[in-house]
């Protein structure tokens, strides 16, 4: 019963994110020529796990991983001169499904 408790408490612990980012205005050149120079620009902790651009080039949609929201903190404040965000908890369909399926 322990062991399931820590499997529990470190799968809960680390928590995907899906960033909606919002090139101001409207400009990705800034934002790609960062990231070319400086690259991620994410903290020790947080890990990149994939991202998508609309074809119009105005917005990156990312899913990012960490165990410590603070780590997220910090690589928003690395790029919040050039995007706005909009950060959201996420889980996969899987895990909503076994979540509600008590309730089906």
């Amino acid at each position: 019963m322990k062991a399931e408790l820590i499997s529990s408490a470190i799968w809960r612990e680390a928590l995907l994110y899906m960033i909606i980012e919002h090139f101001k205005n409207q400009d990705p050149v800034a934002v790609y020529r960062r990231f070319r120079d400086r690259g991620r620009l994410a903290p020790e902790g947080l890990r990149y796990v994939s991202s998508w651009v609309d074809e119009k080039l105005e917005r990156c949609f990312q899913l990012m991983e960490t165990e410590h929201p603070k780590h997220l903190d910090e690589w928003v404040a690395n790029w919040n001169d050039l995007v706005e965000f909009e950060v959201y908890p996420v889980m996969s369909s899987t895990e909503a499904a076994e979540k509600i399926s008590s309730r089906l």
